[in-house]
């Protein structure tokens, strides 16, 4: 009954609960003292003095309301703002305990025995430095305020909590042990439970997670197991490994919620999510109505000096918080590690800033405590009980009021004229479905018309009013649009979960992502959306260390998976920029007009090519593995439908619930089948690579296998620079699979597969002379500087051919201009065989110094004017170029033939030498 009268109050629920359980405190301290009757005596002394003490009332319901908290936030968005958290969060308790402490010790000092110290001061600015986000964030949510200020306040209210218990625990230790504790020692205390607690949640949430698989069809044992993890946490950590157990729960709930999502259906994590949503309710109110039953019995022999203290309490927490808010947060901004926040959102969150139930436990906590004095738990407990009585009465009562002084509870221009305009096509969308449903069931046409004519009216009284809408720029309408697109993401993201076409492994990283486009959207307009929709394109930091550890330790699992993640959320991608292009066609253009629903379309249309780009270039290397996985998204579809199809039947009474069960469990079968993602081989096998290299096939096996000791296989991304112009070369590359461009000072030059890059700073002691990026995902051999001198050494024919490919590239790629910058060349490997006379020299080198290219060329005389060499790639980047190097000239031209792509395997092989520039 309490939360109907609290929304027909305008209040807070827990503002409520507080006064209600406060007059439950004052009813039942008075029946049980008074003399005027016995007869309540049993039942009065229940509430004026409950068989219940702190430690008890912590360990029943703090571990559900964190465990809670934590599985219901967006953990990966949280993540993205965990800066801005972590400093409103641990520093704002700081400041708030030394605020409140050296505000109070002053009066203290002189005013009340001279057992209230420093630390007792600190110790009430700890207890009361806690806060309850839960009104202000509800309140956020009603008056439409950005989802990432009220992701701040509850994340920052989470760890809020946390930190002040930890400074609660080392300030009473050291009041009741009576010793001294230095700065240092204190920081390292509170490093030790904060951290201790990260790794003791996150070990014990790690092995709940991995036995959630055990109970897939379990949602009753899952539930079970979810209630265990907090309670086990809190206890393990408080009683054994000496940690803060808050910590562990707030960790063990973090990792539970990463994780658990994709080993439990989507079903049961809805039924778990429901469960944990009443259990949380009830604790909350009890734990609320608990505490306020004991503010009598806190507050006992307040006097005047109290009320003194009580003011100063009020005012030095109110500084404190408005300093974090109005101080810290701006310079965030500033840097770019928090969101912008409006002054009067700014006004709202420090008028908000509530103490509730965590407050009031510790604060009892200190009132049973044996080793403490009357004075010191009684000035302890009567000033946090008030300062909470306060922020509850005052705060609880007048925020709404603040929040409509301030303007933030109408809607803005924007949502308004976008509001007539939706609710005249709303109205005319439905006067259509109730026309056809009155035929349908045969309804008078006299009864049907008289409904009818009422929506026809709403829909003219919008329509009246659209040309508000009219009025917006074409940018705002484009940012309307582009927020709807969106939410409409991210529900289409859940209907594909439900659906099981998404795994659980990647629905999360989805609802983050359209988070994320929904924020910058609303903050940056259509730049923001495509900064956002482009940033799931590029290769983040779990690729790039999972590519380091393939190039540093040679294991590549973890790149293979990464690869695979990508190739699915790519997929999955893809297919939710189709639907967003139909939803746009069919809902938005209807409502914002042909302008924008076509600069809508544009939009959508760049981000489904850039999608479709990075696809075809995981497909080009990978066909096989991109064909299993759009077969099991297919196989999905097939058994959601098949299910859909058993269901329907079964409620339509066409089948009964034995037949129902046995084809189910046909369909579970399937389901299993096709939720068993194919592993990805990146084909980085150093013996098939080597054997099946154009330089190295034709080597007897004993050679191969000494040349593959010294190579290691390396994977290149798109767009990856592999070798940068002027930097000493270390290693040189053999092209397995794949293309590169040589970005030379005058042109560019595609290689591929059969090719060798990098080898000429190592034969000539100089630096890179061109860039080298990849076109595409390439498999490649590298040789370090030591290795590729021995393997020239030990294979003449070899180095003869890099040593003629060599002198053709650097002639290739010789900048006169830049000439002087380079280092001074030094050969570093000369042919072992006798000089040729001058007239042999001639002929092999075409008349002028240079290496003939191609056998026709060795037989054709030279271009009076200039020299062409064609260089010909038929792997998997086909392209011809004629590259004309003309005599006496500081110029190079570059003709380029359009680029085809072809599988490696299937490329034929070509007699042409392919002469190249490369670094």
């Amino acid at each position: 009954m309490l939360q109907p009268l609290a929304r027909r109050l305008g209040l807070a629920p827990s503002v409520l609960l507080a006064i209600v359980g406060t007059l439950i405190g004052i009813s039942a301290t008075y029946l049980f003292y008074t003399n005027h009757t016995n007869r309540f005596d049993d039942f009065a002394e229940i509430f004026a003095d409950p068989p219940l003490n702190s430690e008890m009332i912590l360990y029943m319901f703090l571990p559900l309301l964190l465990f809670q908290t934590t599985i219901t936030l967006d953990i990966r968005r949280i993540l993205e703002d965990i800066v801005p958290i972590l400093v409103m969060a641990v520093l704002a308790v700081f400041v708030a305990t030394g605020f409140i402490g050296f505000a109070l010790y002053p009066l203290a000092s002189v005013f009340l025995s001279p057992e209230i110290t420093l630390i007792v001061c600190l110790l009430l600015g700890a207890i009361v430095a806690t806060t309850d986000p839960v009104a202000v964030v509800a309140i956020f949510r009603d008056i439409g305020a950005p989802a990432r200020l009220g992701r701040i306040v509850e994340g920052e209210s989470l760890l809020n909590d946390a930190a002040a218990i930890v400074i609660f625990v080392i300030l009473l230790g050291v009041l009741t042990q009576h010793e001294t504790i230095t700065a240092s020692e204190a920081a390292i205390a509170f490093g030790r439970s904060f951290i201790g607690g990260l790794v003791v949640g996150a070990i014990l949430a790690r092995v709940a997670v991995s036995l959630l698989t055990l109970m897939r069809d379990l949602p009753l044992a899952q539930v079970t197991l979810s209630l265990a993890l907090p309670y086990g946490t809190y206890v393990l950590s408080d009683q054994f490994a000496d940690v803060s157990a808050v910590v562990a729960v707030v960790c063990a709930g973090t990792i539970f919620n990463l994780y658990g999502l994709s080993r439990i259906q989507p079903s049961n994590w809805q039924f778990l999510h429901s469960v944990w949503e009443q259990l949380s309710f009830w604790a909350a109110s009890l734990i609320f109505l608990l505490s306020a039953i004991l503010i009598p019995k806190l507050v006992g022999g307040f006097a005047p000096i109290d009320i003194l203290l009580l003011a100063v309490v009020i005012v030095a927490a109110l500084a404190a918080r408005a300093l974090v808010i109005f101080g810290l947060l701006p310079m965030m901004s500033l840097f770019g590690a928090g969101q912008s926040v409006s002054n009067k959102y700014k006004t709202v969150i420090l008028w908000g800033g509530m103490r509730g139930a965590v407050t009031l436990i510790l604060a009892l906590s200190v009132s049973e405590h044996a080793v403490l004095n009357a004075e010191v738990s009684g000035f302890v407990t009567k000033l946090a009980t008030g300062f909470v009585l306060f922020t509850l009465l005052v705060y609880g009562t007048s925020l709404k009021p603040l929040i409509r002084l301030l303007g933030l509870d109408r809607l803005n221009a924007r949502d308004e004229a976008l509001r007539t305009q939706f609710l005249s096509l709303a109205m005319l969308d439905v006067r259509s479905e109730l026309e056809s449903a009155a035929k349908s069931y045969h309804i008078d046409e006299r009864v049907a018309s008289g409904v009818l004519k009422g929506y026809e009216d709403r829909a003219a009284a919008a329509a009246s009013e659209t040309n508000k809408l009219e009025e917006l720029s074409d940018w705002d309408r484009v940012r309307i649009g582009l927020i709807a697109l969106a939410d409409r993401e991210q529900q289409l993201v859940l209907e594909h979960f439900h659906e099981k076409t998404i795994s659980g492994r990647a629905v999360s990283r989805f609802l983050t992502l359209t988070g994320q486009i929904g924020d910058l959207t609303r903050s940056d307009g259509r730049a923001g959306y495509n900064k956002a929709t482009r940033q799931p394109l590029k290769f983040g930091f779990g690729f790039r260390f999972a590519q380091t550890l393939q190039r540093r330790l040679r294991i590549a699992r973890p790149l293979a998976n990464q690869l695979a993640d990508r190739f699915e959320f790519l997929l999955i991608y893809r297919i939710l920029a189709d639907e967003l292009i139909d939803f746009n066609n069919r809902r938005i253009r209807p409502l914002l007009g042909e302008r924008v629903g076509d600069i809508l379309n544009d939009t959508l249309c760049l981000r489904q090519d850039e999608t479709i780009q990075a696809i075809d270039a995981l497909r080009l290397q990978y066909p096989d593995y991109a064909d299993s996985l759009e077969r099991l998204f297919l196989l999905k579809a097939g058994v959601r439908l098949e299910e859909t199809a058993y269901d329907d039947a079964k409620e339509q009474m066409l089948i009964g619930t034995e037949l129902h069960r046995d084809l189910l469990r046909d369909v579970e079968s399937s389901r299993k089948t096709s939720h068993t993602r194919p592993t990805l081989d990146l084909g980085l096998k150093t013996r098939d690579l080597v054997s099946a290299h154009p330089l190295f096939k034709d080597l007897p096996g004993k050679q191969q296998k000494a040349i593959r000791r010294m190579m290691r296989p390396q994977f290149a991304t798109p767009r990856e620079k592999l070798i940068r112009r002027g930097d000493r070369g270390d290693a040189a590359y053999f092209i397995a699979s794949g293309a590169v461009e040589v970005q030379a000072p005058s042109h560019t030059v595609r290689l591929g597969r059969g090719d060798v890059f990098g080898e000429i700073a190592l034969m000539t002691g100089g630096r890179r002379s061109a860039d080298v990026v990849a076109l595409g995902y390439c498999q490649l051999l590298s040789l370090g500087a030591h290795d590729f001198k021995s393997l020239m050494d030990q294979h003449p024919d070899l180095r003869d051919h890099v040593v003629a490919l060599a002198e053709m590239r650097q002639l290739m790629n010789t900048d006169m201009a830049e000439h002087e910058i380079e280092d001074p060349v030094v050969p570093q490997f000369a042919s072992e065989d006798p000089p040729q006379d001058a007239e042999e020299q001639g002929e092999a080198t075409g008349g002028d110094g240079n290496p003939p290219s191609t056998a026709e060329e060795a037989a054709s005389p030279a271009d009076a004017d200039g020299e062409t060499v064609d260089i010909e790639v038929t792997e998997e980047i086909k392209v011809t170029e004629t590259i004309t190097v003309s005599k006496g000239k500081d110029k190079t031209t570059n003709e380029r033939a359009p680029v085809a792509a072809a599988e490696p395997e299937t490329a034929p092989e070509t007699d042409t030498k392919r002469e190249t520039a490369s670094g």
